[in-house]
């Protein structure tokens, strides 16, 4: 039988998510219309979870899965599920022995289809917690449309926790779950959202390749043999980077799409091998544009999912602000915490390990924590205490500490205390601004190592002292004015921070200090997205790609294309790309992407579900000249 779906999203239902971290599926369901194309045949008239009082005394016809079922005295109650939710069924003798029969049998998850009239619940069987809990359905008939010929792993109306290797070898099973229900259709409206504010704006969505060239830099890529081009090799696409790109210069102006992508690398809790993210390229836009549309479809996305209206604009730091302040490019700003640079005072302090520090280039720099007195010992300090142990993890070598007591004097222990100076402990308390109780911490070292473990210490603080509240609503920042290039960890040479087609500040100059048009959008310490204006002109283009180390060769072989497409009127242009899978987890409050994913992959990047990856056979090694080592 078929069937014409005409759904509409009930706007009212969906603003209710922020307050209930776990909502049911009907809060955000969608409300369909079915509509009969041929006869009057159908498999069914309803959706479970859409029946209410105005469908009383109305026949219904419904098909879906045994959600539990309950003997009470003679009686037999069902809850029936589909998709859009949960509705009670009423057994009762008189439908006759043999379908009572049947009733009493069902297992969960038995998929059947009932006809029954509904009807209104008594008072006192109310169940306000779900839409259909006024009512319930006095059935007629029974037909088991598939029976449960297995035990299942787990149960799919329980609340008992699920180890994640057994969930995602059943996935089927886990996404009847109500909370995975509810993050896919959150993922849906927000696909959606995106789709109608950017049309809404100009913009058209242009699939770009899957199977493209492999390229240095970045992530492994994944790699697929040519069968066609004996040694040849496609890469999976990181990003859409460069096709982006060339469709400004084809004059598309504004183009979206919600891409997937593909990364080999180590995954964790918000990283997949393979993943999606919402791509956007604008021409003829300046920054402050570009960043002022995007704050709107946040702002849009935001609103219909959450229920919530966010304020505009969002609040702009700099890379170096952020780095200076909060020792991250992504900081959290829903607690204070900040890092303070005090490395003039100690300059010629008599505790060697500030003025070495200071002495060779590095700085000194504290976290002032209100009421840390009472709230942290001197153990956790020390060597061994966990606070110690997390600055060691972030590359911190230790912390020194200062407590300033309740009559205002300040305390502390060894060389610290027997030089600081009254001069010293006042411009101390000015620039903390401590008050009585205060803990204050210190590290001192290389300026990347104090900015690392400090910020490290920072989250880590926030966490172990509560300084979250639920209640705190979302902190949204950007961050601007990255630098263009940073060190290689593996070779100590220079390369693109984000990528070498980033715009840069000052053009006339290309050095380790140039400043790129780049930009982060950053919510509660968690980067949603990032973007940049790009180089448009060929010249500028190929004396990055030369600063970076790539040679004539590599230039003309890896980008020779991009550099002929600039020298053929591309316009300025700017874009972004958003982690769709990050930012829905982060819309219905879970704890993983692979929450907010369908058929995710494990820690191990595995499909437990299909057992992928798998061997092939030699002969199919033998078609693409690929031998199996």
């Amino acid at each position: 039988m078929k069937f014409k779906v005409v759904e509409k999203m009930d706007k009212n239902l969906l603003v209710d998510i922020n307050i209930q971290p776990l909502l049911p599926v009907e809060k955000i369901s969608f409300k369909y219309t079915l509509v009969e194309l041929t006869n009057k045949n159908q498999m069914r008239s309803h959706h479970c979870g859409q029946l209410c009082s105005e469908e009383i005394n109305q026949k219904v016809k419904l098909c879906g899965w045994v959600h539990s079922r309950r003997d009470h005295g003679g009686f037999i109650f069902i809850d029936l599920r589909d998709r859009s939710g949960i509705v009670q069924l009423t057994v009762s003798p008189e439908i006759g022995e043999n379908l009572f029969s049947i009733a009493e049998q069902l297992k969960e998850e038995t998929v059947i289809q009932v006809c029954g009239v509904v009807k209104e619940r008594p008072q006192e069987s109310v169940n306000e917690k779900i839409y259909t809990g006024k009512i319930e359905i006095d059935i007629q008939d029974i037909v088991v449309l598939n029976s449960i010929k297995s035990i299942l792993p787990f149960s799919v109306s329980g609340q008992e926790i699920v180890r994640d290797e057994i969930r995602l070898k059943h996935r089927y099973l886990d996404l009847r779950r109500e909370n995975m229900t509810r993050n896919l259709l959150i993922r849906h409206e927000t696909a959606k959202t995106i789709r109608n504010f950017l049309e809404n704006v100009g913009f058209i969505e242009i699939e770009t390749p899957i199977l493209i060239r492999s390229t240095k830099g970045g992530a492994r890529d994944y790699l697929v043999p040519s069968r066609m081009h004996e040694g040849e090799w496609f890469g999976l696409p990181q990003s859409p980077q460069i096709f982006k790109q060339l469709l400004m210069t084809g004059g598309f102006e504004k183009y979206y799409q919600i891409a997937k992508c593909f990364r080999d690398e180590d995954p964790r809790s918000d990283r997949q091998p393979e993943f999606t993210q919402l791509d956007m390229e604008m021409s003829f836009m300046t920054q402050d544009e570009i960043l002022e549309l995007n704050e709107r479809l946040i702002q849009q996305i935001w609103l219909s999912i959450k229920g919530i209206k966010l304020d505009l604009p969002f609040q702009r730091m700099t890379w170096n602000e952020a780095m200076d302040q909060y020792g991250s490019d992504k900081p959290d700003l829903r607690y204070d915490l900040k890092l303070i640079n005090m490395s003039d005072l100690f300059v010629d302090f008599g505790f060697k390990i500030f003025s070495s520090a200071i002495q060779n280039g590095g700085v000194v720099k504290c976290i002032s924590i209100p009421n840390g007195n009472n709230l942290i010992s001197n153990v956790r300090i020390k060597p061994g205490g966990d606070i110690f142990s997390e600055v060691q993890s972030s590359g911190g070598s230790g912390l020194a500490f200062i407590r300033v007591r309740d009559n205002g004097e300040v305390d502390t222990i060894g060389a610290i205390k027997d030089n600081l100076s009254d001069e010293i402990k006042l411009e101390l308390l000015k620039r903390t601004e401590a008050a009585p109780g205060t803990l204050i911490l210190f590290a001192a070292g290389t300026l990347n190592v104090v900015n690392k473990s400090l910020g490290q210490l920072r989250q880590y603080l926030a966490r172990e002292l509560n300084l979250i509240s639920p209640e705190n609503e979302p902190r949204f920042l950007w961050v601007i004015d990255f630098p263009m290039f940073e060190q290689d960890e593996t070779n100590g040479h220079l390369k693109a921070l984000h990528h070498p087609f980033c715009g840069i500040s000052d053009e006339s100059s290309i050095n380790s200090e140039s400043i790129a048009k780049a930009y982060d959008l950053v919510l509660n310490g968690i980067e949603l997205g990032g973007g940049s204006l790009r180089i448009h002109d060929s010249n500028l283009q190929r004396r990055v790609f030369e600063f970076i180390g790539l040679t004539e060769e590599e230039i003309e072989q890896q980008f020779g294309f991009l550099l002929d497409a600039l020298d053929m009127g591309t316009p300025p242009h700017g874009g972004i790309a958003f982690g769709l899978d990050r930012m829905v987890m982060l819309l219905a409050e879970e704890e993983s992407i692979r929450d907010v994913i369908a058929f995710p992959k494990t820690q191990q990047s595995r499909c437990l579900l299909i057992n992928a990856p798998s061997t092939v056979d030699e002969s199919q090694l033998k078609e693409l000249k690929v031998k199996n080592t």
